[in-house]
């Protein structure tokens, strides 16, 4: 089936702005919302989980998250929803959201980390393209100027992506054109069983994490091939994985090395330290959306068709 892309903005369209997993305090948000304004030309509308007065971990309560992105999803004056940050909790409203409205005109969905699982939800679901690229934060300490930050502006007006990535002695060389799909390892590995289960077959598959310890990586990788997840990829690019911890008795191989050899048996191309990650360097991927991957000895690329 197609996928469906939303309209692209122009000068003056708005962008809501939303929290539907964890608290983020509006002064967080300040500098995003201050570029997307003054230097992106789009108007911004603030929802009440940005910056609310919750007092745990999360925004809000559940039903207080999921009306803030139910409204939101619904305000025929929002052109896109830009998340201020993940954390954890989208996988409590998910499947209670209301996407009638959504999948009659759709608006562009842009977050990453615990946002993955409402992409891959509404890619499995609806067949609606999603941007995995920065949040709110990312604009702070003058990120808005970094190439990674004006990836999303790039995607959100249209303009077709052309990335270029530093080569590493595991990858595995080839060239294949597919629709892709991914993100964050957990909630990849989160969705299965689920009405949001990620879709690999055929696909090009993205992966990153932050703060997982080096099992733990491993054990969800080993889910991902046991269940068949990896076996007909037309390609893998593990982006940066951030904040890894080892046990105390040292786990042994490097953490890129374990992924090698999890699929070393198949033939798809393969590229290692792509720059998608919870650091800086987090160029927007629209989800569901055919790029071209190439892996060669002296360059890696990602070009959107």
């Amino acid at each position: 089936m197609a996928i469906k892309i939303p309209k692209y903005l122009k000068k003056g369209d708005t962008i809501g702005i939303v929290c539907p997993s964890g608290y983020m305090a509006y002064e967080k948000a300040q500098e995003c919302i201050r570029v997307l304004q003054e230097d992106w030309g789009f108007k911004v509308k603030i929802g009440k989980t940005l910056g609310s007065n919750s007092e745990t971990y999360f925004s809000g309560t559940d039903e207080e998250r999921l009306q803030d992105v139910q409204s939101m999803l619904d305000d025929d004056g929002v052109d896109a929803l830009l998340f201020g940050r993940g954390g954890y909790g989208m996988s409590h409203i998910i499947d209670l959201i209301d996407f009638k409205k959504f999948k009659r005109k759709p608006k562009w969905i842009v977050g990453f980390s615990d946002i993955t699982l409402f992409h891959l939800h509404v890619l499995r679901t609806l067949k609606i393209a999603t941007l995995h690229a920065p949040m709110a934060a990312a604009f702070n300490n003058e990120g808005y100027k970094n190439e990674y930050v004006l990836s999303l502006k790039a995607a959100l007006k249209g303009r077709k992506a052309k990335y270029k990535a530093a080569t590493h002695l595991l990858n595995r060389q080839g060239e294949t054109t597919a629709a892709i799909t991914g993100g964050n390892l957990a909630l990849v590995v989160h969705s299965m069983g689920t009405a949001s289960e990620v879709e690999t077959n055929n696909k090009i598959l993205f992966l990153e994490d932050i703060g997982e310890q080096k099992y733990s990586i491993d054990r969800m990788m080993m889910q991902l091939k046991r269940s068949g997840k990896l076996k007909n990829l037309k390609g893998l690019i593990i982006g940066k994985f951030t904040d890894i911890a080892d046990t105390d008795r040292p786990f042994g191989a490097d953490l890129y090395t374990t992924i090698f050899d999890l699929v070393k048996e198949y033939n798809y191309p393969v590229c290692f330290d792509f720059p998608i990650s919870h650091d800086a360097e987090n160029y927007a991927i629209k989800m569901g959306v055919a790029y071209k991957f190439s892996v060669q000895k002296n360059k890696v690329a990602l070009t959107e068709i």
